[in-house]
């Protein structure tokens, strides 16, 4: 069944609410949220308060852009508080729900700049990358970084097209994109990268929240205890890939514990040379922006969307695999 949503604002019909999704959420969120589920619940189900962030392409957007932004109420993401935030990545939030027009993919043309949920910046910064690294993002559609591997075709593609439209010649060509199965490219390539991101396939608890067709939904939801045995394959395809004092992020945007939590216990449960890495640094520099949900695991955080804090879910983990 599908329940329909309308905009606050203008009354038309804007997204509708698979309520097998919803009622699937609600027993297992409120139980793992508590509290906090009513709150995380009200604005996945308004896209009328999603907010979007604005990342600059540093090649190619005009100055006038981010006075631009400023005229337009958006704020630079704190940039000075860690030591390792680039000094090349400037991204722009807004506290309101309001949002810049997408820039269409043109073969030739770089973009300006890309609109994003800020909280999926959180795993970038969480791997502390350093000129001369050897960097694989194992999942790596959407975005992009040094070696992108991304088993899925459609995904693939659109990945290409991201990269074109944010990364000129000659350089685009540093960048290695691959389609291995990412459970396989730790055999393909052991020991090879010194960082590694895991942005796994995940539930997407936004997307599925408005899913289109109720029987695929059900599907969906059915299959979904298949996840985290996928994500732990990946994660240890990532170790084998990962050189002895490497770095490995692990995220996705689901509020899954058991895609998040006792994904990360099963790793560390199982290896003796992976041990997990403080990163609550970064959920007290950027409180101002992002809602953290409460936790006492120091090797793990996860954004929860919150009134104008809308960004989220993303949960963070780090883990190092000893010499």
């Amino acid at each position: 069944m599908l329940t329909r949503l309308r905009s606050k604002s203008e009354g038309k019909l804007a997204k509708q609410i698979c309520k097998v999704v919803l009622d699937h959420f609600e027993k297992q969120y409120s139980n793992e949220l508590g509290d906090s589920w009513s709150t995380v619940r009200d604005i996945l189900t308004s896209p009328e308060l999603w907010q979007h962030a604005v990342l600059l392409n540093r090649f190619s957007y005009p100055s006038a852009l981010e006075e631009e932004l400023h005229l337009k109420g958006y704020h630079p993401l704190v940039e000075g508080s860690l030591s390792y935030y680039p000094k090349s990545m400037k991204c722009y939030l807004s506290r309101t729900p309001s949002r810049m027009p997408s820039e269409r993919h043109q073969t030739g043309n770089l973009k300006k700049y890309y609109l994003l949920n800020a909280a999926s910046l959180l795993p970038v910064l969480a791997l502390e990358l350093k000129d001369g690294e050897k960097v694989l993002d194992l999942c790596a559609a959407p975005g992009g970084y040094l070696h992108c591997n991304e088993f899925d075709s459609l995904r693939l593609r659109w990945l290409r097209q991201t990269l074109e439209s944010f990364i000129p010649q000659p350089l685009i060509n540093i960048i290695q994109v691959s389609e291995f199965d990412g459970r396989e490219l730790g055999h393909a390539q052991p020991e090879a990268f010194d960082k590694v991101l895991v942005d796994a396939p995940c539930s997407n608890d936004r997307s599925w929240l408005f899913s289109s067709d109720s029987q695929k939904a059900a599907y969906r939801i059915h299959q979904r205890r298949n996840l985290p045995l996928l994500q732990i394959e990946l994660l240890r395809s990532a170790i084998r890939a990962l050189r002895p004092g490497g770095i490995l992020v692990y995220s996705t945007c689901t509020l899954s514990k058991a895609e998040n939590q006792d994904v990360i216990s099963a790793i560390l449960n199982s290896y003796c040379n992976i041990v997990p890495v403080d990163i609550r640094e970064i959920a007290r520099t950027y409180s101002q922006h992002f809602t953290f949900a409460p936790t006492d695991r120091e090797y793990g955080f996860m954004v929860i969307p919150d009134r104008g804090k809308a960004w989220g879910p993303m949960y963070v983990a780090k883990l190092k695999k000893e010499s």
